[in-house]
């Protein structure tokens, strides 16, 4: 465990630290989300050969379409397919605010990337969201090859939030008899519940390290609303009673993230449930490192070995 933050790391926690505006627990939903925007949306983003803006069909439950990026690489189609979620705590967060991390990826695995506006709470609680991310797959293994991608080769991918809904969106498929994934991507995913789960770096890396766990529970309170829903494991992916039978998995944590014992503990199920498993722990990041890249050389080696990992994956190493 390091003493402290990589010094990069540190300066983008004090760079943070220096802008008098609250939390997002401090905000409402609107004026969060444009917060992130200001900081995520002009990030530099590399070139890709071609993206394209569509809108799907929503699930039954919804009126509401689904909006898509679709990043296209330089390469020889048909593509593999990269389903991608986007983090922001399942309240903020958009195509734009991870714009660079799906370009990023397209371009290391040469994969045609889909990454997926699904809808947010607190005005789309569970499992809202969580049926968008799953009807993006659905449409991707339906529709992927219209638009030169290989179901075959289809995976899915996501930080944070969104790692979260990359775990459950691969718990439904294999339960639902879904779409055949042939990869997870989890950057530091939040899988537990802090209703039931007792989790160390809550209390350890409670604050100070640019994500805190009072966001954490307010952004989770905000999610699961109905006390029906708690123990549910397609919210809680750690609740779930078997993890065999999921794709082989990549799963990315950081030393200083409240949320980092989350992901160990979820690589370390998949592990001990004979799941094909990559746990890369960066010891002195701290949470959303990946999309910061520019400013944390850790972030590019994240992103550079995760391409690696999905590219053995699809067979385009």
């Amino acid at each position: 465990m390091a003493d402290e933050p990589d010094p990069a790391a540190r300066e983008v926690i004090e760079m943070s630290e220096a802008v008098p505006v609250p939390s997002s627990d401090g905000l409402s939903p609107e004026s969060a989300r444009q917060r992130l925007e200001d900081i995520m949306g002009d990030l530099p983003v590399e070139d890709v050969e071609n993206t394209e803006e569509y809108s799907i069909a929503g699930p039954e439950t919804t009126d509401r379409p689904i909006p898509l990026r679709v990043y296209e690489p330089d390469a020889e189609p048909p593509y593999p397919m990269l389903v991608y979620y986007h983090g922001g705590g399942f309240m903020v967060g958009s195509l734009d605010t991870h714009d660079n991390v799906c370009a990023a990826l397209t371009n290391r695995a040469d994969c045609l990337t889909v990454s997926v506006d699904y809808r947010l709470s607190p005005e789309h609680p569970f499992p809202e969201g969580l049926e968008d991310a799953y009807r993006a797959v659905e449409w991707a293994a339906e529709f992927g090859e219209k638009i030169n991608g290989d179901p075959d080769r289809l995976a899915v991918a996501g930080d944070s939030a969104g790692g979260n809904l990359a775990a459950a969106v691969s718990l439904m498929a294999r339960d639902q008899g879904g779409p055949d994934l042939a990869y997870q991507g989890l950057i530091y995913p939040g899988t537990a519940s802090p209703v039931l789960h007792d989790i160390p770096s809550h209390e350890e890396n409670a604050e100070g390290y640019f994500l805190e766990t009072e966001t954490v529970e307010f952004y989770y309170e905000n999610y699961v609303q109905s006390p029906a829903h708690v123990r549910n494991a397609y919210a809680s992916p750690l609740l779930a009673d078997a993890l065999s039978g999921l794709p082989p998995a990549t799963v990315i944590t950081a030393g200083f993230d409240p949320i980092r014992d989350e992901g160990i503990r979820y690589a370390d199920r998949l592990v001990e449930d004979g799941v094909d498993t990559e746990h890369l722990h960066y010891e002195d990041m701290i949470h959303a490192f990946v999309s910061l890249p520019e400013a944390i050389p850790q972030g590019q080696d994240a992103l550079d070995r995760l391409g690696e990992h999905l590219a053995d994956a699809f067979g385009t190493a």
